[in-house]
Parts: structure tokens; sequence; C-alpha cells
């Protein structure tokens, strides 16, 4: 079967979404141009613009795409936009870095480990893949607190902080906090050297069930949870995807994490009301054949690939139509204004 055709089926599309999928974009070319980003009236009707857009864009980008999209209606209950192939076991890649932040933040709940203790960066720990920070530093040994490792982990997708969790929380009890806590897909992959693991897989369910599991306050402790949020909404953490189209304070209202190796480009994340409530999660999968040239995509990680560019249209339509909608049952994570300085 086709899989734009299937797309269509799956996600029950309007006529608009529709034409697109199966017949390509230039004949709905016209409906795209005209159409305007807006605020939805409530949680159905955002969830339906999504999935059209959700069904345009992917079919444009090319590729397989496994995800899950919701938006909590004004009782707090998830209303879903879009639900693709979302119990399909999919390379995580460092979108499971939530995942390993989380376990380290468990062991921390339970007093086992602080923000503030220090892990030793050694040469032999730094991996010089040019991602992050710790390669760059061209000075070992040195020590970090646990607290900066999971800033780089979080924000710059550092990989050798991967290795610097790793130090305290081995890959086997990364595993065990996850499983513990339901989550059987998402899980590191261990290695030889117990301490070090790749980064594993999950399922699109499973990421945004840990997604609304944190911002319900189930995941984490409130300070944990809180320290995680604020990371991952920081203007520092990835801008290339669903960001990539809204301003610094939009962005702020955003805590997204993207996962890119190979041919996959995931992404996945919450968008919260003015009033700081979770109101849309985010689980996108994305690997294969894209559009464009093979070659040229095949080494692009950044906003022109074309699964990025998907991302970039969906999260702006995602965001303007959830951008007055609020839950007023759910719990409310207040974003500081950002606040530039020159230094001195």
């Amino acid at each position: 079967m086709d899989t734009n055709v299937n797309r269509r089926r799956v996600l029950g599309l309007g006529t608009v979404a529709a034409a697109g999928a199966v017949l390509g974009t230039t004949q709905i070319a016209g409906a795209e141009e005209a159409e305007v980003d807006t605020a939805a009236k409530d949680a159905s009707a955002a969830a339906r613009r999504i999935s059209q857009v959700y069904a345009r864009e992917t079919a444009k980008a090319g590729g397989t795409w496994s995800s899950y999209i919701s938006v909590a209606d004004s009782a707090g209950n998830l209303v879903p936009a879009v639900s693709e192939r979302a119990d399909e076991v999919v390379e995580a890649y460092s979108v499971n870095k939530i995942a390993v932040a989380s376990a380290v933040l468990d062991k921390i709940d339970r007093g086992l480990l602080t923000l503030d203790q220090r892990v030793d960066v050694t040469a032999d720990i730094v991996i010089k893949d040019t991602d992050g920070i710790f390669g760059l530093d061209g000075a070992y040994p040195s020590s970090v607190t646990l607290g900066h490792a999971m800033a780089a982990l979080l924000t710059l997708s550092d990989n050798t902080a991967v290795r610097l969790c790793g130090l305290v929380c081995p890959a086997a009890e990364v595993n065990e906090i996850l499983r513990g806590k339901g989550f059987v897909h998402t899980q590191v992959v261990p290695v030889a050297n117990p301490n070090r693991f790749f980064l594993g897989k999950t399922t699109p369910a499973e990421t945004h069930t840990l997604l609304r599991k944190l911002v319900g306050g189930t995941l984490l402790s409130a300070k944990s949870t809180e320290y995680l949020l604020t990371i991952l909404r920081s203007l520092s953490a990835f801008t290339d995807g669903v960001r990539l189209d809204l301003t610094s304070a939009e962005r702020l209202r955003v805590a997204t994490k993207a996962g890119w190796f190979n041919d996959g480009r995931n992404e996945a994340g919450v968008m919260f009301s003015a009033d700081g409530k979770p109101i849309l999660t985010y689980s996108l999968f994305a690997s294969g054949a894209f559009a464009g040239d093979p070659a040229v995509n095949k080494d692009d990680y950044a906003a022109t690939h074309p699964a990025l560019k998907a991302r970039t249209r969906l999260g702006k339509t995602m965001f303007r139509s959830v951008e007055k909608l609020t839950a007023t049952t759910a719990r409310t994570y207040a974003t500081a204004p950002y606040r530039a300085s020159n230094g001195g």
C-alpha cells in the first residue's frame, strides 16, 4: 500500500490535507500559501489542524515517520492529534537523553546523588565527535559538577556528558529505573564497560508517556521536574526543528530534545500555555529515504534537512494552534522571561 495513502487513512484527514498527501503538494499549493496559523478555539480544533499539517509536511519530507501528538483540553484530558506507528520500537538517539537524565534525577530524589557532586573529565572519557563542549576544552583531566554535565547533556546534546552520567548511573541501573517507571522499550544499550552505553530505543507512545508523567509530577520530584524542564525550555536547548520559527519568548514555552544519527531525525517535547500549563506533547521519529539528494541528506543534521523543515513547519502550526488554550487542572510551570546580557 502507498504509505501516503495509508497516512491519510490512519490520521483521518480532511480533503485538503488528503489531496496533498495522495496527489503531491502541487495541487494544494494555493491552499498552503493561503493558510494562516491562528489560535484554535479548542483542543479538538487544534488537533484537526495539526493532523492536516503533519500529513502534508511529512509527505513532502519523505522518510518513514513514527509519531504521537496530543493536545490537552480545558479539563486536562488528552485529545490525540497524530498517532502514526506510535507503538513501533524505533532508534531514539539523543531523545533518550531525557530518559537518562530522568534516571540520574531519580537517584538524586532518593538521596543517592547530588547535583553539586563532582565527576572527573579525563582524556579517555571525552568523545571528540564535534557535538557538545567537552571535546573543545583541550585540557584534561578536569572535573565538573553533575549538574553541569546534565545541562550539557540536555542543551548541547553532549555525548561525553552521557559517559559522565554513566559514571554515577551505569547502564544496567538506567534500564532498571526506567523499567520500574513502566518504560519497557525506552532502554539504553549496555556495552562491555558497565558505565557506558549506546542511547538505545523507545516508542513514540512511551516517549510521549514519559513526558506526560514528567509534567504531571509523577515521574520525578517537584524540584527535579522543575530542573529538567528549565533546561529543556532554555534558549540554549535545540532550536533547529520545532522551535526554529518561534520568537525567543515563544521558545521559552517549549521544552524540547532532538536526536539524530545515521538517517534518523527525531524530536520530542512539550509546549506550554501562556499561563504555564503543559498543553501539547509531541513525539516525532523519522528515518529512511527523505526527499531530495540522499548524498546531501546523509550528513545534514541542520535545519536544511527535509525532516527538520517538516518539524519547523509543524512546530509553528502546533504553537499557533494552542497558544491561547489552557488546561485548568494541569500543573503550572511558569517561565521566567529571557534577560539578555552584555557581560560585565
